[in-house]
């Protein structure tokens, strides 16, 4: 047998018998912190899967170029920072280039290609699973922004129409073990400035969770598919009116869903003498999540630092 056939073999039997978790990093918002050492870091780790919630600069298409020849099983999501100079009046007032013969936001989806899960889905039949994505480019709260932008790129006028839109993507998955994916994460994970969504800045509390993406998650639930996992960013670790502590990072539904904000801002920080890399990790066993953790690695790729979170 071929090398290349027993690693198939190997995946194959992982999938099937789950005797070992599958290892899963997710990347929450780069803001175009990614070096050619992260994709190093994440093959070290020995990761099976890797997730990305978006923000990878404003528009940073070098970025979005190294992010889709990671050559490690990915999804992605595009966030409000990747239309930065498109979505908006104000934004395309500001953009650095020259738009009518540009489109920044089509070139990030041209190179991602299928990897791009908003308002879609990502087969994995290594893994017998799905990976579903929420609304890309989502700015957060409850307030439809940018009409004219999903309008016009998704015929999509409305939250309810943008619900409709994710569940479609879910009912066309090949596998009941859905992972969902936003940029921005659902709606009823507390109002509190602390709480996973919860609006940091003034006036401080409510909820700045997307509705479009809870009412979608309910309904692929009632589907009688199984999502053992939501994850997100957006909404950053660090909070702005309060330095004694650090958001809420994770949560676990009645159903069992773990929902995880990956927002570590920065995700990068040097030093005199080394550099230091985050990720977040879920072990997922048996379709279900056994462990959830926050890391730090070295420029070695040793992990210095590990924050079992689950």
């Amino acid at each position: 047998m071929s090398q290349n056939g027993k690693i198939f073999n190997l995946i194959m039997t992982k999938a099937t018998n789950q005797t070992e978790p599958l290892k899963i990093a997710i990347v929450g918002d780069v803001h175009d912190q990614w070096e050619a050492a992260d994709e190093q870091a994440l093959q070290h780790l020995g990761v099976d899967l890797v997730l990305f919630v978006g923000d990878f600069g404003n528009e940073s298409i070098e970025i979005v170029r190294q992010i889709a020849a990671i050559n490690i099983p990915k999804a992605v999501i595009l966030g409000n920072h990747d239309c930065w100079y498109t979505a908006s009046p104000w934004g395309r007032a500001k953009a650095p280039y020259d738009r009518s013969k540009e489109n920044r936001v089509q070139q990030q989806l041209d190179l991602l290609g299928e990897t791009h899960v908003g308002f879609a889905k990502l087969d994995l039949p290594q893994f017998q699973l799905s990976i579903v994505g929420s609304r890309p480019f989502s700015w957060g709260g409850g307030e439809w922004k940018n009409k004219d932008f999903y309008r016009d790129r998704y015929q999509v006028k409305n939250f309810a129409e943008s619900t409709t839109r994710i569940v479609a993507a879910a009912q066309a998955t090949a596998y009941d073990t859905v992972i969902m994916i936003g940029h921005n994460g659902p709606t009823g994970l507390g109002d509190l400035p602390e709480d996973m969504c919860g609006r940091d800045w003034q006036p401080l509390g409510g909820d700045h969770g997307d509705p479009d993406f809870t009412d979608a998650i309910e309904k692929i639930r009632m589907m009688g598919k199984s999502i053992p996992l939501v994850t997100f960013g957006h909404m950053h670790h660090r909070l702005r009116h309060r330095k004694d502590r650090v958001r809420t990072i994770i949560n676990e539904s009645p159903e069992g869903t773990i929902y995880l904000n990956s927002a570590c801002v920065p995700r990068i920080k040097h030093t005199d003498n080394d550099s230091y890399r985050s990720f977040s990790l879920v072990h997922l066993q048996h379709h279900q999540v056994t462990q959830a953790s926050l890391i730090w690695v070295d420029q070695t790729f040793k992990v210095i630092s590990e924050e079992i979170i689950f």
